[in-house]
This record gives structure tokens, sequence and C-alpha cells, in this order.
């Protein structure tokens, strides 16, 4: 028994090689946070669904509308594009939207557990363009001057 006691004293966790390897145990340090890269500041942020176009399927609830919004997507397996279709419910403050209306859906915090859009009115593509307000000067006359 006492062999087996002296080699109990001989043996030491802390220098034995065999719970850590070949060299020793370092010691633990603060952990050093990693650094996280910055962006490009000339590259712009990608906001993702924050403005749908759609049109207006049901506007029977109090200051709330289904909007219908189309999209095209691949198909998985025979990579054409079809169209897929969802319906979100939207804010109508006014209650101004009809059925059969197009909108664009502004996103916005939650208003309700489905409602987190809120519609505006689709601005029109001719509001560009004003053909009254043309100066004289770039008018360009089609006669001949001679």
């Amino acid at each position: 028994m006492s062999l087996l006691s002296t080699n109990f004293k001989n043996f030491s966790l802390t220098t034995t090689t065999f719970l850590h390897g070949t060299t020793p145990f370092p010691h633990p340090t603060t952990p050093s946070l990693p650094s996280t890269p910055t962006p490009p500041s000339s590259l712009p942020i990608i906001r993702a669904m924050r403005s749908l176009q759609g049109r207006v399927v049901c506007a029977t609830n109090d200051k709330t509308v289904a909007v219908e919004v189309t999209r095209l997507a691949p198909h998985p397996k025979y990579k054409r594009r079809v169209k897929k279709k969802k319906k979100y419910q939207a804010h109508d403050p006014i209650n101004q939207f009809k059925v059969g209306d197009v909108v664009q859906l502004e996103k916005s915090k939650p208003i309700s557990k489905t409602k987190a859009f809120v519609a505006v009115p689709l601005p029109s593509r001719n509001s560009n363009k004003v053909e009254g307000d043309v100066p004289q000067e770039l008018v360009l006359s089609l006669e001949s001057q001679q």
C-alpha cells in the first residue's frame, strides 16, 4: 500500500502532458469580440419588401383593405416564371379605396395581428409629364422657314 501512495504523491495533474497535450495549458484571457466588417458607405442599403404594389380585392372591413400582390417567381423544377399571388391586410385610415383600385403598400410597424402595411394611392404614371408648361423656346416648329 505504501508503494501505491508514493506513486500518487509523485503524480501531478498539472505537470502531465496527457491532459493538455504536449504544450502546457495557457492561462485564460479575456475574450475579445470578433471584429465585424463595416459595410462600404458607397453601396446602397438593401431594404427588402418596404413597398409592394397590388390590387384591392376586399374593402368591407372598417379601415382595412385586403390587397392581392402578384409577383413572378421561377418554378422550382421547370425554371419557368409563374405568377404567385399573396393577400396582405393593409391599413386604410380614411376608407378611401374600393375593390379594384391599384394601391401601393408601405411597410410600417405592426398595426394589429395581421396588418403591417399602410395602403397609399399609387402615384400616376403621367404625373411627371406636364405638357402645358413647356417653354416656347423648346417648341420646334414643324414648318420650314423660308
